[in-house]
Order: structure tokens, then C-alpha cells, then sequence
């Protein structure tokens, strides 16, 4: 089996860093005590915890008591939306807002609550792959509960206006929630500048190991527990904590946080590289804005060719990428963030998603812009339709 020698599907999942690895270790052999002992080895565990809430606060720009351990972005997203849904129909607001193309982390907690009688309204996003801060205004009411808007699109990699929705928010008095999955280590974040009431991030995205998240909570906000149980987590998350992990993202979000303006530096040229040779290849189209995206993600769509058998091919050279979002890579529908931006199903569903890292070298990238056109070229000449699509018999990308 030839072994994975480019990996570009970042936005997937992150190796662990050696920072993050060397951190990890003590807790995973000597220092395993649970931290809600009180004899030495619990303390120091306790202690190791209490070191990356701080972290992360300072890396969100909040205060420690705000910074809630989960087991990954989707749990946070579910304990905020959910949470906050509960509390607000308690003063009779069940009216929520969020985007037609979240993550499915949040759009089936939408759903989930809609069948218990929440009303959700879903904002359009336009071909450019970002929500309009007067959409939002003009979708707020007297009974909305909640505004919930991605960071950073998961598989199209454009940048929402956030702290201009953040200030709506503030302004009408509505809790505003982000999941910042994908935009952490990429944007510089300050949830109290930004007016973000409550924030969803996860570690395996920046180079920790899977199975640790962030739910950041504004303090003034007291959340109901998402899991019920003992006391950690200051009462809101039942279970005994995972010390190695969270020690981990600790070290993680500060390394990523730290070295965004040198990520993006070394980033932007490899993203602008990839974007000109592709954009060589004939009927190929960029998905989401061309600048106002992360520079570690592209994503396009070209006509006449099935998106997984362009994985297939890019695998068979050694190279990973992805035709949308890892968590819906099983099904055969097409993306539904590509379909919110105007794509027609044919050209939906022959997407890729290329997600670079720090790690991402300029070798790997001129390995993968050599071998694109080709695979391309072999798919299309096997495909029934390309001839028709040539001669436009059939669809088009409006």
C-alpha cells in the first residue's frame, strides 16, 4: 500500500504537534492521578488542568472561569445551543438564528429543537460563502433566544463578519454563540472584543489529539449541565477529566494562537500557488470568496468529474485531501454548503477541499498542482458527460 506522503485535508484533522506530544506524556504514564483527589498525585493532575484552562483563556481572551473542557467542538456546540435554548424559553424566547450552512453539529441541534417547538431561522449566505451582518439584524425579534454563526466555514473556508454580527447582537440584547472550530489558530480571536457570548472550539485541529473541545461561557451566562454526574467542571460537566488531552490543547492553542501572523505569512503564497495553476484547468470554479477565507484552505468544483473518484485518484499518488466535511464523508448527498452557495448538484459533488498546515511545504504543493491536471484530464475522459457538458448541453455554474 503506498503510504500517505502530502497530507492537504487539515481542516479534517491535525497531527499532534511534538510540543503537544512531550507535554501529554508525563500525564499519560507518572502523573495520572485523578484531579478530584485530594492526596499529591490528584493535586498536581488538578494543577495540570488548571494551567491549560489558563491557556486557553488567555488564548480566547477571557477569564478562566469562563473556559469549560468537553470532549470536542460538536459536544460544546450541543451543551451551548441546547443549554441556552432551555434557559431562554423559560422567559419565553424560543426563537433562534443561524445559517443555512453550519456545521451539522449545529444545524441537527436546530433540528432536535425544533421538534420540541423552537422556531429557527436559517440566513442565506450567497454565492461568496458569507452571511450579511443586516440579515442578521433584520432576522432578530423580541423572542430570539440565540444567534449562532460559524467563525470560519468548515469546507469552503470563508470568514464571517463576526464581531460586526457580535455587536448586533449585544445591541438587541441577544446571546450570541460561534463555533470557532475551524477558524482557531487562523484568526485572531478575542471573544470579549468581538462580543462573542459563548464559543466552540476542538484540539485535534490545531495539532492536539482527538477528544478534547472548549465551550467558552461568558460568566454572566450560568448554562444548565449538559452532563449530570459529579462536580468537575465547576458542576456544568459531569466526568472524570481527560488530563493528558486537556493538557495537550493547553499547549496547543497557545503554540497555534501565538504563530497565527507567521502561519498565515508562509500560507498565503502556497494558497495563491495552488489557486493559479488551478484555476488553469478548464471549468473549474473557486467555491467562496477569493480573499476573505483562511490561507490555509481552497476549495473547488470542476465540471465532469465525481468528487470521490478524484480522492480515490489523489490517494492512489500518495496524497489526502477531501471533497467536503470529514463528518459527512460516508454520505452520498452533496454538500449542502455548496448547494447553499448556489452550486447545481452535478458540480456540488465534484468539490475538493484542499486544508494545508505549518507543516505544509512548497514541495508538496508543487507535487500536488503537477499530478491535479492530469487525474482531472484521465476522469473527465472517462465521464459520459463531458463531451455534452463541452458542447453546454447540459448544466452550467451560474
Amino acid at each position: 500500500m503506498l503510504k500517505t506522503t502530502i497530507y492537504l485535508d487539515n481542516a479534517a484533522t491535525t497531527k499532534v504537534s511534538d510540543n503537544v506530544l512531550n507535554a501529554m506524556l508525563p500525564y499519560l504514564k507518572e502523573e495520572y492521578g485523578n484531579p478530584s483527589s485530594i492526596y499529591t498525585l490528584g493535586r498536581q493532575s488538578a494543577i495540570a488542568v488548571n494551567k491549560a484552562r489558563s491557556q486557553v483563556a488567555d488564548a480566547l481572551g477571557c477569564e478562566e472561569n469562563e473556559v469549560y473542557f468537553t470532549s470536542c467542538g460538536s459536544e460544546s456546540d450541543n451543551w451551548a445551543i441546547k443549554s441556552t435554548a432551555k434557559m431562554m424559553a423559560a422567559k419565553g424566547k424560543k426563537h433562534i438564528i443561524t445559517s443555512v450552512f453550519e456545521h451539522h453539529a449545529v444545524l441537527h441541534t436546530l433540528a432536535a429543537l425544533e421538534k420540541e417547538g423552537f422556531e429557527v431561522t436559517y440566513l442565506p449566505v450567497y454565492s461568496n460563502g458569507i452571511v450579511k451582518v443586516e440579515d442578521v439584524k433584520n432576522a432578530i425579534r423580541p423572542d430570539t433566544a440565540l444567534v449562532t454563526i460559524m467563525y470560519a466555514n468548515n469546507e469552503i473556508g470563508t470568514i464571517q463578519p463576526i464581531p460586526e454580527i457580535g455587536a448586533v447582537c449585544k445591541e438587541k440584547g441577544v446571546i450570541f454563540h460561534t463555533d470557532a472550530v475551524q477558524a482557531i489558530g487562523n484568526v485572531h480571536i478575542n471573544v470579549k472584543e468581538q462580543n462573542i457570548d459563548m464559543l466552540s472550539l476542538s484540539g485535534h485541529k490545531i495539532h492536539a489529539q482527538k477528544g478534547c473541545g472548549v465551550l467558552y461561557v461568558n460568566k454572566k451566562y450560568r448554562l444548565t449541565p449538559f452532563i449530570d454526574g459529579g462536580a468537575q467542571e465547576r458542576g456544568r460537566r459531569a466526568g472524570t477529566e481527560n488530563v493528558p488531552a486537556i493538557v495537550g490543547l493547553g499547549v496547543a492553542i497557545t503554540d497555534a494562537c501565538n504563530g497565527i501572523d507567521a502561519k498565515n505569512a508562509k500560507l498565503k503564497p502556497l494558497q495563491d500557488k495552488i489557486y493559479d495553476a488551478v484555476m488553469k484547468i478548464d471549468r473549474v470554479h473557486l467555491n467562496g470568496d477569493r480573499n476573505i477565507r483562511m490561507a490555509s484552505n481552497l476549495n473547488f468544483s470542476f465540471e465532469g468529474v465525481e468528487g470521490e473518484s478524484l480522492l480515490l485518484q489523489l490517494d492512489l499518488q500518495g496524497i489526502a485531501a477531501s471533497s467536503g466535511s470529514a463528518c459527512t464523508s460516508g454520505s452520498l448527498d452533496p454538500s449542502h454548503v455548496l448547494l447553499a452557495i448556489g452550486l447545481p448538484h452535478e458540480v456540488a459533488h465534484g468539490s475538493l477541499r484542499i486544508s494545508m498546515s505549518e507543516y505544509t511545504t512548497e514541495e508538496e504543493v508543487d507535487k500536488f498542482i503537477e499530478v491535479l491536471p492530469v487525474i482531472v484530464s484521465k476522469l473527465r475522459s472517462m465521464s459520459p458527460l463531458w463531451e455534452h457538458i463541452i458542447k453546454g448541453e447540459t448544466f452550467k455554474i451560474k
